[in-house]
């Protein structure tokens, strides 16, 4: 046995020892290198890459490392090296060249991502192309699809050969459709029935609902995601032990109907036996106490650990620890069924910001900008303070969204730099054109309406409106700044000449000249108060043809004249007044436009000033509310806001005046009140059955914001709504009803019109543009003796957004 190893041995080192000769014998000194076989390839890139230089001993294995590195670069197809003399020849093929690349046939994956993605693995346009990239991309497009739970799609790939070494790379994908999800079962638990873990999941068995949803349609991502929340369900009600032991995806030989099974471990219920805090915290620890969301004593939940960890790591961001960590260590003493949790902080280091850097945008000023942040450069940085400063630039109504993140300057682990990416919206509106109104029919306007007057933050608004009753000229000017306190100044001047309030008022003819300015204080973040006044002369008339009421108001105010023009008598009045305005906002909404949450309280109250014997005397009043909240416990709703905006007026007159002047009632009915009912018609009626206004007024908006895709959920709304709401009068002015008797309008909650209905809202650059579609469900039919309410089920308004 020992001679045979020896003589193998023997063998082999003779076989070397032959090779070596060989390559000894074949080697040389190479003097020349030739290149025979480039078509696109420069000389240069070859020579860079090619392992010998001019000069060098060339043998076997200096050739076979050559001809490896040229093949390494993914340039060539073949090489081979030859030698003629003292010259090296280096003779190569290149690999085609990509000339086009062409995808067809996804639609649920998007072209872009695609591309994106398999320029990764060297597939596109202008590289050169290797015939083996093809089935790693096959093999690539089937997982993304699997993934999305679509398993019967079939990928085909060709490579068309093209004059010039050139090829067409086409993929021509058969998507099928995503399997969907017949069965899910989950085995092992028996404290909650399994139709209560079921609901808390995303994927879904068939419903009703599933051709909207698609929840039954089975996606790998969504699985791992339900797995995550069923985890959280139990271990949020004290299982701390639960475990998933096994998931299940079994598919059907037609791989379009998916089973899923999930077995679990409950486990015990487990109560907290201590709860301690340590670590470097920066904070007092009775401060961060109270701060915890549990106790001792209490059943052991994840959900409401995880909140106890964010509410620290938000307190200490308030301090400038913006990177603190909140480690929640629990120790399960299985015995007693307690765990004893240890919440560790790390609080790190204070962190300042060196600066704030503005992207997106170059329309705005940057002190515009800069001005609205509440956190300041050379400031320790502060969570709130950055929540804040986003709110204040999405509410700029010239500015669409807001992103802000924080970067680490390099070398110093107390330094950031926060990125501020602004996505400017539409600062305005101008121009001119025929548009058309639900109160004024069709109108021949011209306006300019900007928010960000040449990059200032202030606005300008000229317009001129002429309708079949209405023409108005109107300018006004708003400085959001006029100190750096942020006192907001607006000064304005508008003149009105109304035939009629509303296209079915009775003939009314009102003439306003206005100027005024307001002043808006902030008193804290959210709040601000309003002092302005405003100088006006009015001229109001009646004709023949007008309703008893307007004539005697007409009558018993003002200055009252009698004119005849064009055959027709107008007896009308005039009066002068300086009215003082007061207000109070507070607004906490995320957006001015489209918001998602908050809240809005305001109150103005306004009372006139006499100027002259001729002058009436009156008080106006209203308040509004509104508010945006989710029903999040519910996962029907999870994703669903609701919004509320109640608004309440009310008016008296005072003194000698007779009774509140026509042109200041308030009128209820139509796109901005009660959807379903024509416009400003609900409420008191004239003796000519036409819509009078009340001096009170209540109405409401409840309405369900339907998700929508984010690229369109700055810009599109759509909603299912809830209206009530009439007018009221509390005056001395009398009524009658159809046949002629004595009629009340006092304020009565029974008397309320509602309709529910589907609503859509759309920024478009013209403007605002609003459509509903609304069933009346509470209304006046009428009968013989009443007059029933004007019905209009489907209403669409065009207003400025700004």
């Amino acid at each position: 046995m020992l001679r045979a190893m020896f003589l193998c041995g023997l063998a082999v080192l003779r076989a070397a020892s032959a090779r070596a000769a060989s390559d000894d014998a074949a080697a040389f000194a190479v003097q020349e290198i030739r290149l025979e076989g480039l078509q696109r390839i420069s000389e240069g890139t070859v020579y860079n890459y090619l392992p010998v230089n001019i000069g060098d001993r060339l043998d076997g294995r200096r050739v076979a490392e050559a001809i490896r590195t040229l093949y390494s670069t993914g340039f060539f197809q073949d090489v081979e090296l030859r030698r003629e003399g003292d010259a090296l020849i280096v003779v190569v093929r290149e690999r085609p060249v990509i000339a086009s690349f062409d995808i067809k046939g996804n639609k649920d994956i998007k072209t872009e991502d695609l591309q994106k993605s398999l320029r990764g693995v060297g597939l596109a346009t202008g590289k050169s192309f290797d015939e083996s990239v093809l089935d790693e991309v096959k093999q690539y497009l089937t997982d993304q699809y699997f993934s999305r739970g679509k398993y019967g799609v079939r990928i085909d790939t060709t490579a068309e050969e093209m004059p010039d070494n050139r090829v067409r790379v086409a993929i021509d994908i058969h998507e099928g459709g995503r399997a969907r999800i017949q069965n899910i079962n989950i085995v092992g638990n028996r404290s909650f029935e399994e139709q209560e873990l079921l609901d808390q999941l995303q994927l879904r068995e068939p419903n009703w609902l599933s051709w909207y949803r698609q929840d039954d349609r089975y996606a790998k991502e969504s699985l791992t995601g339900d797995l995550e929340t069923l985890r959280s369900y139990y271990m949020d009600r004290g299982y701390a032990d639960f475990a998933i032991t096994s998931s299940q995806v079994s598919i059907a030989p037609e791989k379009d109907e998916i089973f899923i099974t999930v077995n679990v471990e409950e486990g015990e219920v487990y109560q907290l036996s201590e709860v301690k805090l340590a670590g470097d915290m920066q904070v007092s620890e009775n401060e961060l106490r109270q701060l915890l969301s549990i106790a001792p004593g209490q059943v052991y939940s994840q959900r409401l650990i995880s909140q106890s960890s964010e509410a620290i790591k938000l307190r200490l961001g308030l301090d400038g620890y913006a990177f603190a960590k909140v480690d929640a260590v629990p120790q399960l003493d299985k015995d007693k069924k307690q765990v004893a949790l240890a919440m560790v902080v790390d609080a790190g280091h204070r962190v300042y910001v060196r600066r704030i850097n503005f992207l997106g945008t170059t329309d705005v000023n940057d002190d515009v900008l800069r001005r609205e942040m509440r956190q300041l450069e050379g400031a320790y940085l502060s969570n709130r303070a950055v929540d804040r400063s986003k709110i204040r630039l999405q509410r700029l109504p010239f500015i669409k969204d807001v992103e802000i993140e924080t970067h680490p300057v390099p070398g110093t682990p107390d330094l950031v730099d926060v990125d501020v990416t602004v996505e400017p919206g539409l600062p305005g509106q101008f121009g001119g054109g025929i548009g058309y109104s639900e109160s004024q029919s069709f109108i021949l306007n011209g306006n300019i309406t900007h928010a960000n007057f040449m990059g200032t933050g202030q606005r300008i608004s000229a317009e001129f409106n002429g309708g079949e009753y209405a023409k108005a000229y109107s300018f006004a000017h708003t400085d959001p700044y006029i100190t750096i306190d942020g006192v907001t100044r607006t000064a304005s001047f508008t003149y009105r000449d109304v035939k009629q309030l509303t296209s079915s008022f009775s003939a009314f003819s009102t003439q306003t000249y206005a100027s005024g300015v307001d002043f808006s204080y902030p008193i804290t973040e959210l709040q601000h108060v309003s002092f302005g006044s405003s100088l006006l002369h009015t001229e109001l008339a009646t004709y023949d043809s007008s309703s008893e009421q307007l004539k005697d108001w007409v009558t018993d105010n003002g200055s009252s004249y009698l004119r005849r023009i064009d055959g027709d008598f107008l007896l009308g009045t005039e009066y002068d007044v300086v009215e003082l305005s007061a207000g109070w906002l507070r607004d906490s909404r995320n957006r001015v436009l489209f918001p998602t949450q908050g809240s809005l309280h305001r109150f103005n109250v306004s009372t006139s000033v006499p100027t002259s014997d001729n002058s009436i005397e009156y008080l106006r009043s209203s308040y509004q509310y509104q508010q945006y909240f989710r029903f999040g416990f519910v996962p029907l709703l999870r994703d669903v806001t609701f919004s509320l905006n109640t608004r309440l007026q009310y008016a008296r007159a005072l003194g000698d005046t007779s009774a509140l002047p026509p042109n200041l009632h308030f009128f209820t009915g139509g796109p901005d009140t009660v959807r379903g009912f024509s416009e400003s018609t609900l409420g008191p009626r004239d003796s000519l059955q036409n819509p009078y206004g009340g001096d009170v007024a209540l109405s409401g908006q409840l309405e369900m914001l339907l998700p929508m895709p984010k690229k369109f959920a700055q810009s599109a709304r759509a909603s299912l709504f809830f209206d009530f709401g009439n007018s009221f009068y509390l005056g001395d002015t009398e009524f009658e009803d159809k046949l002629g008797q004595p009629k009340e309008y006092d304020f009565d909650m029974r008397e309320l019109r509602a309709s529910v209905g589907v609503g859509v809202q759309w920024l478009a650059p013209l403007g605002l543009f609003r459509f509903s579609y609304a069933i009346p469900i509470r209304y006046q039919r009428e009968t013989y003796r009443h007059w029933g309410d004007d019905l209009e089920r489907f209403q669409f308004s065009i207003g400025n957004a700004f």
